[in-house]
């Protein structure tokens, strides 16, 4: 079984693909699109789910999402036409770090999927090149909420504390207007969900050529997150804006 059929399962029970329960999505959303009306780009939009609940919550908002899997952007149509919201969704089947528009938008989401741009900076510099005066980005990455391992920063990738997270955003031209720390509960459900799911799909079909596979990956996952970083890592949800003067 590839890597996306088997986050395809471990996100079945958590389809927002970041540590945060649906009323923190809800918040975040209804903060970025103050006026109903907005544009929405997603850079690296996945399935979708971000966008489907942000046409769902706003009538007005017309919504493009990006991303390399062909497999997400067909879950993504799928969910829209279901929903009664496909007239409103774009999506586009490319790298995001090339995606071009003629059009700006009023509000660009990226969410866990800032490797893509190589960090959270320069995600938010793609970001800018999309965004129209006046716009909100919606992002959220990981931080250290305590020193770690050498292990789970190879594991996870080089973050810095939550203090010196936002310092740097600032730094780039941005001002935080809102903003969530995830709970201890919100990260314990994501991991939960993500290998608890991989282990129940392993064991509700033992018949399957890859059900050890998918139980071995759920063991060692739930591993990692239990020895490795839990203890350490952290993830910061922000709604921003450009500062005056820093064009």
């Amino acid at each position: 079984m590839n890597r996306e059929q088997m986050s395809r399962i471990a996100h079945r029970g958590h389809p927002i693909k970041s540590p945060l329960g649906d009323d923190s999505v809800r918040r975040l959303l209804e903060r970025g699109l103050a006026r109903g009306d907005e544009r929405v780009l997603d850079l690296g939009c996945g399935p979708g789910e971000w966008l489907l609940r942000a046409l769902a919550l706003r009538p007005g908002v017309r919504a493009e999402g990006v991303d390399v899997s062909e497999d997400a952007l067909s879950q993504a149509a799928a969910a829209a036409g279901d929903l009664g919201v496909r007239d409103r969704l774009v999506l586009h089947h490319r790298k995001a770090e090339e995606f071009v528009s003629a059009e700006p938008f009023d509000v660009i989401l990226s969410f866990g999927a800032a490797h893509a741009f190589g960090g959270l900076l320069p995600t938010l510099a793609a970001a800018r090149g999309h965004l129209a005066p006046g716009g909100r980005v919606l992002i959220g990455d990981g931080f250290w909420e305590r020193p770690p391992s050498r292990e789970a920063v190879e594991m996870l990738g080089d973050f810095t504390d939550l203090a010196t997270t936002v310092d740097r955003v600032v730094a780039a031209g941005w001002t935080p207007v809102d903003g969530h720390i995830s709970t201890r509960q919100e990260l314990d459900d994501y991991e939960w969900a993500c290998w608890g799911g991989l282990a129940a799909w392993a064991l509700d079909h033992p018949d399957d050529p890859d059900s050890a596979q998918v139980l071995e990956t759920a063991t060692v996952r739930r591993a990692e997150w239990l020895r490795v970083y839990r203890d350490s890592f952290g993830f910061l949800s922000l709604v921003l804006r450009r500062t005056p003067g820093s064009d």
